[in-house]
């Protein structure tokens, strides 16, 4: 009788655990929402009182207008995650409007749209970061001085959280985001059950902004009001950027990312812009519209400093989405050659550790550029990401255009509405802000554009020198000549010289000589040395009359190479490996002088030999 069994090849042998395939270093659809969604989350803080604060001008008649525009906004949130939705779909190697456009808009409109992306998670990192230390400096004023210190504080935090990995800096994160979305929703619960303000004492003796004698509402500030409540869309295509940070099924998971952002970002939005309009509420100096709100539905209790501690973690927190998103973009850029390789490395915990450094770096120097205040940064912000929202969604159009699957019509229409949408608001932004910052965006664009297709130029030379994608011709043998530096003898020259008659077919030791009559004794003593042990190996004599030591070794690797075509010079060099970390400060860096001169100097083959001591 025969036994059929079944091998199941992926099976783990008892005892031994399970090959670690990376997979519990990415996200969830949880951890996703808490690590990528920070920025969107805390937009609310903000997005309503940016409408607020255009419609004031037309009076209280404006004010009226609040919710018509929050509406308009919610609508565009469900077409950009209806879209984004479409994009996880199609592009699960992440990328976003990048990834679309490179696809449907050609090499040029890609990079727009990379420089963009970029340019809003940089400008991400250094307004959360300093918005948040505001509300910090609000209730502690005397923490008003050493704002850019805490802002350079709250970022190193965030850089290291973030250098352990995606998953961990999502699991800092899930409660504050808790906390922060459970408390609007309150919130707003709370303040839909009040007919009347429960307290006005945030605003008391302050200043109230709203115009007077102002009654008309043109098209225009309709269209101010709208684009600049549109600062509450940016983050929601940080989800589709960083796609491959998902678990598997990874595009499963972050279009239920994506669904549960728009849908808590929506009803947030709607919701605060109901108890605005309830409540009557004007905005008023040095008070954010939020804390109003929080003062009228609670009073002014514990409850409404929750809000504002919550409010002003999550605003500092709120730069993780960029370092969510950012590295994964970069690493996409330099896989296709328009960003160094370097950023496509991937380190343990499945973290692209160049790409978190570069982005911590150039938000400390924004952060050192603003003096940590946030209104010198605010202006430029949200309008790269708008760009890179006109071109996904165009992309998009294209993309059900070549397709022509089953609803490709409707797809494509709402895709094209969300375009018209955003490129309205990008023009509106651009021009509202443009003298107050909005400037420099429009100048950094296209240099950044310039600078990734510099790289691309550079890396298409450097291919073209190693024959990439080519059949290189046959290996061959070269005789090899082995070119050793001594300037003693030891057990380290005796390693050297072992180790390089293992490496070539001939072997030279060379040592450096000067004119002083110090040094002609010790050359003397050398050599006398040398001549009583006799290794078997020719010692080569270079004089110079300047006191340099690599540049000598390099001009006669020169000439041998030159006097000896065919052979395959190496340098190898010798240098002892102390035993402790701080002895190496003991060292004359002796070997690090010669390699440098070689390197930048000749062709030859470069060994640094180690012994450990």
């Amino acid at each position: 009788m025969s036994v059929l069994t079944t091998e199941q090849p992926d099976a783990v042998p008892a005892g031994e655990e399970p090959p670690d395939t990376g997979e519990r270093h990415r996200l969830t659809a949880v951890t996703g929402l808490a690590a990528l969604s920070l920025d969107a989350m805390a937009s609310v803080a903000y997005g309503p009182e940016a409408i607020v604060l255009v419609l004031a001008a037309a009076g209280a008649h404006g004010l009226g207008f609040t919710m018509p525009v929050t509406l308009a906004i919610a609508a565009l949130l469900a077409v950009l995650v209806a879209s984004y939705r479409q994009v996880i779909a199609a592009f699960p190697d992440g990328g976003g409007s990048y990834a679309v456009a490179k696809t449907h808009l050609g090499a040029r409109t890609s990079l727009v749209a990379a420089a963009s992306l970029v340019l809003d998670y940089v400008l991400n990192v250094a307004v959360a970061v300093t918005a948040g230390v505001a509300a910090l400096t609000s209730a502690f004023p005397s923490l008003y001085a050493d704002r850019m210190w805490l802002c350079l504080a709250v970022l190193v935090l965030i850089t290291g959280v973030n250098l352990r990995g995606i998953v961990e800096s999502a699991k800092a994160f899930i409660v504050p985001t808790v906390v922060f979305v459970g408390s609007i929703f309150v919130l707003i619960a709370v303040g839909l059950f009040r007919s009347h303000p429960v307290s006005t004492a945030t605003a008391a003796g302050h200043a109230s902004v709203l115009a007077d004698n102002a009654s008309s509402v043109g098209t225009l500030l309709l269209l101010k009001a709208f684009a600049s409540g549109c600062a509450a869309l940016t983050g929601v295509e940080a989800i589709a950027n960083a796609v491959p940070s998902f678990r598997v099924p990874r595009a499963r998971r972050a279009q239920r990312a994506e669904v549960a952002l728009g849908a808590v970002l929506g009803l947030m939005l709607i919701g605060l812009s109901v108890l605005i309009g309830r409540f009557h509420l004007q905005p008023v100096e040095g008070v954010t519209v939020l804390a109003q709100l929080a003062d009228a539905s609670f009073g002014h209790n514990w409850a409404f400093y929750v809000i504002q501690f919550a409010t002003m973690l999550l605003l500092a927190l709120s730069a993780n989405t960029s370092f969510g998103g950012l590295p994964v973009l970069l690493k996409l850029l330099a896989r296709d050659n328009y960003a160094p390789h370097v950023f496509a490395l991937k380190a343990d915990r499945q973290v692209h550790r160049h790409g978190v450094l570069a982005l911590a770096v150039v938000s400390a120097a924004l952060l050192v550029f603003s003096g940590g205040d946030t209104n010198t940064l605010v202006p430029m912000f949200a309008i790269g990401v708008f760009v890179g929202f006109t071109i996904a969604q165009v992309g998009m159009v294209r993309h059900w255009w070549l397709q022509q699957g089953p609803g490709w019509r409707g797809k494509a229409l709402l895709n094209g509405f969300g375009a018209v949408l955003t490129g309205v608001a990008t023009v509106v932004v651009t021009a509202s802000k443009f003298t107050e910052g909005a400037w420099l965006i429009v100048i950094a664009l296209p240099l950044l554009v310039v600078a990734f297709e510099a790289v691309h130029r550079a890396y298409g030379r450097i291919g073209e020198r190693l024959g990439l994608g080519r059949i290189p011709q046959a290996p061959h043998r070269d005789r090899s000549l082995v070119v050793v530096p001594v300037s003693t003898l030891s057990r380290l020259t005796s390693e050297a010289l072992t180790a390089a008659a293992s490496l070539g077919d001939e072997v030279r030791a060379v040592t450096v000589c000067y004119p002083d009559p110090e040094d002609r004794a010790h050359l003397h003593a050398l050599e006398r040395a040398w001549a009583d042990w006799d290794p078997g190996v020719e010692l080569v004599r270079l004089s110079c009359a300047r006191r340099t030591l690599g540049r000598p070794i390099a001009a006669y690797v020169r000439e041998v190479a030159a006097a000896e075509p065919g052979t395959r010079v190496t340098v190898l060099i010798p240098e002892t490996e102390p035993e402790r970390l701080f002895q190496r400060l003991l060292q004359n860096q002796r070997g690090a002088v010669v390699a440098h001169a070689v390197r930048r100097e000749t062709d030859a083959v470069i060994c640094r030999l180690r012994f450990r001591l």
